[in-house]
């Protein structure tokens, strides 16, 4: 999820989430126990890196798979409802009114923006993202400059295929124009910048059959039905189970037991199952 971070003579004094786009929410105590996002950065550091006292940061806070997994067992042995996938799990530790209990999921922040007083500060992106590096912050290593088309279709089937060995999830890759300059010349649509595109890659699917239905019971007594599969490796991992969320999605999908489905991982760790496959390969 998106997060800001603005610091005052080189302290973090606040962390904001995006919001609507306009007015997003304080959540400074809990971004200050996420350990790749540096509290004060040294005078020296700031001024080899070229950036002022008063900046501001945006990049994305997420939770790396190992602390999701960790997390979802954790829930599952107290008998709590489970988290759907890391993006929410970010979304609910970020909110979370004990600081202790976000320390404890271990998220992790990749700043991709520099920023003063809503300007941008360098010339040009990539010289952004070194000088943030330079200043202390965790930038993603993955990044590349590309001089031509064909050397972004390289870096986008580059990572489609080493994707899985990410240790968080992603779902594509973002191109962007390097030049601030031609940034500002190109604007932003209501909602979104012209000189950024997102390629979003195709969600993690197997197709296996359905070999029973059971429905978990959460603490709380709520009733979770989740398909037993027959093992199906999906993006490395070797899937059993998948959960059909309520009664409403298995009408939804007209699912049973015996039937063949497509189940994906898309952006989410836990499976889930997109559909029934019907054809002369897979009958009902």
């Amino acid at each position: 999820m998106s997060l800001a971070l603005v610091y005052e003579e080189g302290k973090l004094v606040r962390g904001v989430t995006r919001g609507d786009g306009s007015v997003g929410e304080d959540v400074t105590l809990n971004v200050r126990t996420v350990r790749s996002i540096p509290l004060t950065i040294p005078k020296e550091k700031l001024k080899k890196s070229g950036i002022p006292a008063n900046f501001e940061v945006r990049g994305e806070l997420l939770m790396p798979i190992a602390s999701f997994k960790k997390m979802n067992e954790e829930r599952e042995a107290k008998g709590l409802s489970l988290f759907a996938n890391p993006r929410n799990a970010t979304a609910g530790t970020v909110r979370q009114l004990d600081a202790n209990i976000t320390a404890q999921r271990r998220l992790d922040y990749f700043p991709y923006i520099l920023l003063q007083n809503g300007r941008t500060l360098l010339d040009r992106h990539s010289a952004a993202l070194k000088a943030l590096e330079t200043a202390g912050f965790k930038v993603n290593p993955h990044h590349g400059l590309a001089k031509s088309m064909d050397e972004v279709w390289q870096f986008i089937a580059q990572w489609e295929g080493k994707r899985e060995s990410l240790p968080y999830e992603i779902d594509g890759v973002v191109i962007k124009v390097d030049r601030t300059g031609l940034q500002n010349e190109l604007g932003f649509t209501g909602k979104a910048p012209r000189w950024a595109i997102a390629y979003k890659y195709a969600a993690r699917a197997g197709i296996t059959k359905i070999e029973g239905i059971r429905v978990q019971v959460g603490r709380t007594g709520k009733l979770t039905p989740v398909a037993e599969l027959s093992p199906v490796a999906i993006g490395g991992t070797t899937v059993r189970n998948a959960t059909l969320h309520n009664m409403d999605e298995i009408e939804r999908l007209g699912v049973k037991i015996g039937d063949w489905v497509q189940v994906e991982r898309g952006g989410d760790v836990i499976p889930k199952v997109a559909k029934v496959i019907e054809d002369k390969d897979h009958p009902r």
